[in-house]
C-alpha cells in the first residue's frame, strides 16, 4: 500500500489547502486557494461559503495534478477547519442564507451583553466564557437580521453550524449534515458534560437544536464523496477536527498532561486534560479535544491575540526590521540589563485576562533603550503571554506538564524558543512536521481507515529541544517585571 495516500482538506481563515500524505505521514504535495476577506465599514468579517466549497474542489484537483498520482490511489479524506466561523443554509435548496460570519467578527456582542446575567450558567454547561467569538451569537445574529431565517429556524428547515458541516453537506451526495465533537464544543451550544446539544442554551440564544448537525466521533465515517464528480469511485471522509485540535493530535498529545502551543498570527495554547472536564474560573476555555474509538478527551485552551503578529508589527509598522528573520539577530544585540517590556494589547488582552478595553504599552524604557531592546521586548512578550496561559492551565488542572510542544513560523526563531523554555521553566520541543493542522486530520483519517499506526508515526517524528538554562532568580525577576506591566495596564481601565 506504499503507493496509496491520504487526502487532507485544511479549510482555514485565509484559504483552503489540499494536501496528500504518504505512508510515512509526510507531505507529498500541497495546493491552496485563498478566498475573499469581506470586511465592511463596521469591521464585520465574512467569507463566501460557496467560494470556499469551490476552492476546496479546485485545491484537490490541483494537488493531484501537481503530484501526478492516480486519483484511485487516494484512500480517504480528513477535514480540518477554522473554528467558530458560522454558516447557515436552507436545508431544501442547500443555498446559504448569507455569507459565513468569521470567528474574528464581533457583531454578536450585543446579543452576548443581553445574556450577561446568564454567563456563569452558560459557561457551566458549555465550558466557554460568554463571548461573540463563538458560533452561537453569530447564528443568533443571522436569525435576528436575515429575512425569513427565524421562521425557517423555528420550522427546522435551516441548517446551521461551522465550516466543517458546510463542507460535509456539500461533499456528500446524500447531503449528510454532521459535525465532530471538537467543532461542536466551540459553538457555545454544546453541553460538554452530557456530550449533546444543550436545549436550554439553544433557547437562550433563540436557536432550534433541530437545525444543528449530528455530532459524530472525530474518527467516524462522515459519508462518501466523489468530489462533485471528480473521482471515478467515491471515497470515505474519515475524520473531522477543528484546526487547533487537529494540531494537538498531530503533535501526538494523545494523553492527559500533554500540551502544545501554536505560534501563528495569535496563539492557541492547549492541554489534554483527559476524560473529565475541568471548568476554568480564570479566562480559560474547556472544550473537547476529540472523541475517537468511542472515548471523549477534553482540553483546557487559552487563546492570545498577538504572537506572530507582533513580529509583523515590527516589520510592517515600526519598520525596525526588513525581514522577520532579522528579529532574532537584532534581539541578540540587546543590552541584557535593559528591562523594557512590551504588553501587545493592540486589540485588548486575550487569555487569561480577557480584557478588550485596554491598549498596548512599552514599560520600563530608559534613555539607552534602542532598536535592539525594543525588538527583544517584542519577542519576549510572545513567551510571556504563553507562559501566563500555561500557568493558569496548570493551576486549574492540577496536572504536571513535562514539556511544551510547539509549532508555527515563530518557532524557527531559536532565541525566542530558548527564552520560552527559560521563562516557562519547561523543556520546549519544536516539531519538525509541517502543516500540523492538516497532518492531524490525515493521521486521524488514516488511522481510522487502517492505513496508519499512530505509534509508528510518533516514533518517526523528530524535533528540536530547548532546555531551561536561566537561573531561578533571573527568571523570577523578569516574570515579575512582566506581571507588573500587565497589572499597570489592567489598572489603567478602572
Amino acid at each position: 500500500m506504499s503507493d496509496k495516500y491520504i487526502l487532507s482538506i485544511d479549510q482555514s481563515t485565509q484559504g483552503t489547502k489540499a494536501l496528500l500524505f504518504d505512508k510515512d505521514g509526510r507531505v507529498l504535495g500541497r495546493s491552496d486557494f485563498s478566498h475573499d476577506q469581506l470586511i465592511n465599514s463596521f469591521g464585520w468579517v465574512e467569507h463566501d461559503p460557496v467560494q470556499i466549497y469551490n476552492n476546496t474542489l479546485s485545491a484537490v484537483k490541483a494537488v493531484v495534478e501537481k503530484t501526478g498520482i492516480c486519483k484511485s490511489d487516494i484512500l480517504c479524506i480528513g477535514i480540518t477547519n477554522q473554528r467558530e466561523t458560522a454558516v447557515a443554509w436552507d436545508r431544501e435548496t442547500g443555498k446559504p442564507v448569507c455569507n459565513a460570519i468569521v470567528w474574528q467578527c464581533a457583531r454578536g456582542a450585543k446579543i452576548c451583553e443581553a445574556l450577561n446575567p446568564q454567563k456563569e450558567f452558560i459557561q457551566s454547561r458549555t465550558g466557554l466564557p460568554l463571548s461573540p467569538y463563538y458560533s452561537a451569537a453569530k447564528i443568533a445574529w443571522i436569525l435576528q437580521n436575515i429575512k425569513d431565517t427565524k421562521e425557517k429556524s423555528e420550522a427546522g428547515t435551516l441548517c446551521y453550524g461551522n465550516m466543517d458541516s458546510w463542507l460535509i453537506y456539500n461533499l456528500t451526495k446524500t447531503r449528510n449534515f454532521k459535525t465532530d465533537y471538537s467543532n461542536a464544543s466551540r459553538t457555545q451550544l454544546f453541553n460538554v458534560s452530557t456530550l449533546s446539544w444543550d436545549e436550554e442554551i439553544c433557547g437562550l440564544f433563540g436557536l432550534n437544536s433541530k437545525c444543528l448537525a449530528e455530532v459524530c466521533d472525530s474518527d467516524a465515517l462522515y459519508g462518501e464523496t466523489d468530489l462533485s464528480g471528480y473521482l471515478d469511485i467515491p471515497i470515505p471522509i474519515h475524520s473531522v477536527m477543528g484546526d487547533s485540535h487537529s494540531a494537538l493530535f498531530s503533535q501526538f498529545c494523545h494523553h492527559k498532561g500533554m500540551a502544545k502551543a501554536t505560534y501563528g498570527t495569535g496563539s492557541s495554547i492547549m492541554m489534554n486534560i483527559g476524560a473529565e472536564p475541568v471548568f476554568s474560573q480564570k479566562g480559560i476555555a474547556t472544550s473537547l479535544a476529540w472523541k475517537r474509538n468511542g472515548k471523549a478527551e477534553y482540553v483546557l485552551e487559552g487563546n492570545i491575540n498577538y504572537t506572530g503578529a507582533v513580529i509583523a508589527w515590527l516589520k510592517n509598522d515600526l519598520k525596525l526590521i526588513q525581514e522577520t528573520s532579522e528579529a532574532e539577530s537584532l534581539a541578540v544585540l540587546a543590552n541584557p540589563a535593559d528591562q523594557t517590556i512590551l504588553v501587545p494589547a493592540f486589540s485588548g488582552l486575550g487569555a487569561p485576562y480577557m480584557k478588550n478595553d485596554v491598549s498596548a504599552i512599552f514599560y520600563g524604557m530608559t534613555r539607552t533603550t534602542g532598536k535592539a531592546e525594543l525588538v527583544k521586548a517584542a519577542l519576549d512578550s510572545i513567551a510571556f503571554q504563553i507562559t501566563d496561559v500555561l500557568k493558569v492551565i496548570l493551576e486549574e488542572s492540577s496536572i504536571e506538564l513535562r514539556e511544551l510542544k510547539v509549532d508555527g513560523g515563530p518557532t524557527r526563531n531559536s532565541s525566542l524558543m530558548q527564552f520560552q523554555s527559560d521563562i516557562a521553566n519547561l523543556p520546549v520541543r519544536v516539531s519538525d512536521t509541517e502543516e500540523l493542522s492538516a497532518a492531524g486530520a490525515a493521521y486521524m483519517a488514516g488511522s481510522s481507515y487502517g492505513f496508519y499506526d499512530l505509534k509508528d508515526l510518533e516514533e518517526k517524528s523528530n524535533g528540536v529541544y530547548y532546555l531551561p538554562k536561566m537561573e531561578e532568580a533571573e527568571r523570577s525577576l523578569k516574570y515579575q517585571g512582566w506581571k507588573k506591566a500587565v497589572e499597570m495596564l489592567l489598572n489603567s481601565t478602572t
